[in-house]
């Protein structure tokens, strides 16, 4: 029997938020995988338990030379806990790379559920949540942080960033450039922490706040791109679209009422257009 791989969320702030799970997981696993062994020892301490498994170090550093050993550890049947310094493993967190091994040889993998600041970003923003997309953190130099911003520049789904506090107010520039000054975003600090804040308002303008210095951990929800209006197109590009459907095939009733609704204006603007055109022709 091959053992399973738990992934388990951590409280991104209030150790109040731990889930009742995560105690009992410590206490039984077989072998606790944690980022920073520091931090699961504080983490532990508060929560009252003591792990009866192996502790290890698994983080960026080492990942990809560690995970053989822990898959090693699961096919021999036991129960690996994954942890993270805060929030869910994989998620911009070690825990990927195991994770697709584990599945590669068949191992059971489950979760503790548990705080999200993607989530609880969201919910705080007070930008729409329906659809989101989660970008993770952005390139470090100037250039390529431009160029992965351009990729989404039309996307409509609300954006979702994680960023370092010393790089938030280029970053906040660089969105604003790129997504225009006055779309809506929302910085969220230190989420579930003492000093919690929710900074909401145009780019441009949150990036002059940043620009005087942030501190703690940041999230960053920006607004979706605004939905497309309708084509603005001339008289003669009108005609042009009338004749291609014409030439397919389409009556010219249907087609004049076709690029009506495509350039999104009256019929009557697209048959005067036509009419217009076949006059001047004679």
């Amino acid at each position: 029997m091959t053992g399973t791989l738990v992934l388990a969320g951590t409280p991104i702030g209030d150790i109040a938020d731990a889930p009742p799970r995560l105690a009992e997981e410590l206490a039984d696993a077989d072998v606790v995988a944690a980022e920073d062994t520091r931090r699961l020892r504080r983490l532990t301490q508060a929560l009252g338990v003591t792990p009866k498994g192996r502790v290890v170090s698994y983080f960026e550093g080492n990942e990809s030379a560690r995970t053989p050993e822990l898959v090693e550890e699961l096919l021999g049947g036991a129960r690996v806990l994954l942890v993270t310094d805060a929030g869910m493993p994989s998620v911009s967190d070690p825990g990927y790379r195991l994770v697709a091994a584990a599945v590669e040889k068949d191992i059971k993998v489950t979760a503790v559920p548990g705080p999200s600041a993607v989530l609880t970003a969201l919910a705080l923003s007070g930008l729409p949540v329906d659809r989101f997309c989660f970008e993770g953190f952005l390139p470090r130099k100037a250039g390529e942080r431009l160029s992965r911003l351009r990729e989404v520049a039309d996307e409509r789904r609300t954006l979702v960033y994680f960023e370092a506090p010393h790089r938030l107010d280029d970053t906040l520039a660089a969105m604003a450039e790129v997504f225009g000054a006055e779309r809506r975003a929302a910085v969220c600090r230190e989420l579930t922490k003492t000093y919690e804040e929710v900074r909401r308002g145009p780019l441009a303008e949150l990036a002059r706040w940043a620009a005087e210095g942030v501190r703690g951990e940041i999230t960053v929800v920006v607004e979706g791109a605004p939905e497309a209006g309708p084509e603005e197109l001339d008289a003669e590009e009108l005609v042009r679209r009338v004749r291609v459907r014409e030439e397919a095939g389409e009556r010219r009733k249907e087609a004049i009422a076709a690029v009506a609704v495509e350039a999104g204006v009256p019929k009557r603007v697209v048959f005067d257009a036509v009419v217009a055109a076949k006059r001047a022709g004679e």
